[in-house]
């Protein structure tokens, strides 16, 4: 035989040096729950190792993944029952805790990249994106406005990108417009492109209390069976201002990570979520998987399928064993 591919695997450094995908650092963004409370800390339950955090707490969690070389944070707030509304008004209070805290993030750590999420679900006591009707239905363009009112008002607070994670139709257009006019025309957008309905959503919603009180997101989020649809989405998204395109969740969509990587010039994201983590966390706890050895592999094949930027809960615990 004249061609042989083991010769290329007989040792480590033959291996390494022969590596397609590397990851790194900077290509992974850790997702972070901020609690009301200042130093408050409370372990999400779904989640293993994973905390909602006080903003005190938090800025000492950054600062250890700073040093990690993790310096990029999605950061969602955990919104009490008591300040929620059917029109999300604290979403866009500059004196919300959120808005506070994100403005303590920035001056404390100004080489940090922060990024917030735009939607109404975790500010709504219907606990959808979007504004609800007597009938149930979702109101695409009313929501519009609201989205834009947080978005500048997230802005403002000194954050990097904004990440409308709705899926109304002409949300990021309507985002960018408002940034701009506003004097934002530097804050980036990451589209939430081809946000899925999906069924691995849970332990998250689970972190911020957030589930729907009625119905579901069916209306707005895409139908797991579609991909071209991911196209058309990705087309509207790139013609509207967005800046990078996100796909969500990551690992039954590494396809869809493809598709977006092979057809626009976009970073493309992708959201390894949570649910993705848990039901890692809990067939490692049973002894079943080896979390470190599967965590890797997760991390490498979202890279591989294209995705420049991975949000992810491994992040920290990635970052420390390089």
């Amino acid at each position: 035989m004249n061609i042989r591919p083991r010769r290329n695997r007989k040792s480590e450094a033959i291996r390494q040096m022969v590596q397609e995908t590397r990851l790194h650092q900077s290509n992974l963004m850790y997702p972070l729950f901020l609690l009301e409370s200042p130093n408050k800390t409370s372990e999400v339950h779904s989640m293993p190792g994973i905390y909602r955090l006080g903003i005190d707490k938090m800025l000492k969690e950054i600062e250890e993944c700073m040093k990690l070389g993790i310096k990029s944070f999605d950061i969602f707030p955990v919104v009490e029952e008591h300040h929620k509304d059917k029109t999300a008004t604290k979403s866009y209070k500059n004196d919300f805790f959120y808005q506070a805290a994100l403005k303590r993030v920035k001056q404390e750590f100004p080489e940090a990249c922060v990024m917030t999420d735009v939607a109404m679900d975790p500010y709504s006591s219907d606990g959808h994106d979007g504004l609800v009707d007597a009938n149930g239905n979702i109101l695409n363009d009313e929501t519009l406005e609201i989205l834009g009112k947080m978005a500048v008002s997230q802005a403002e607070m000194g954050v990097d990108i904004i990440g409308p994670s709705d899926m109304m139709d002409g949300r990021v257009g309507y985002i960018r417009e408002a940034l701009d006019l506003s004097g934002f025309s530097n804050v980036s957008i990451m589209s939430y492109t081809a946000k899925y309905a999906s069924a691995f959503y849970g332990p998250f919603r689970d972190a911020l209390d957030s589930a729907p009180k009625s119905g579901d997101k069916k209306t707005y989020q895409m139908n797991p069976a579609n991909s071209q649809e991911a196209l058309i989405e990705a087309d509207l998204d790139t013609e509207e201002g967005a800046d990078f395109l996100m796909v969500k969740p990551a690992l039954s969509y590494l396809d869809i990570i493809k598709q977006l990587k092979d057809n626009y010039d976009l970073p493309i994201a992708a959201y390894n979520v949570s649910g993705e983590y848990a039901m890692v966390c809990a067939a490692a706890e049973k002894g079943w998987l080896d979390k470190d050895a599967i965590m890797n592999e997760i991390l490498l094949s979202i890279k591989r399928a294209g995705a420049d930027i991975i949000l992810t809960y491994y992040a920290k615990e990635w970052a420390k064993q390089q």
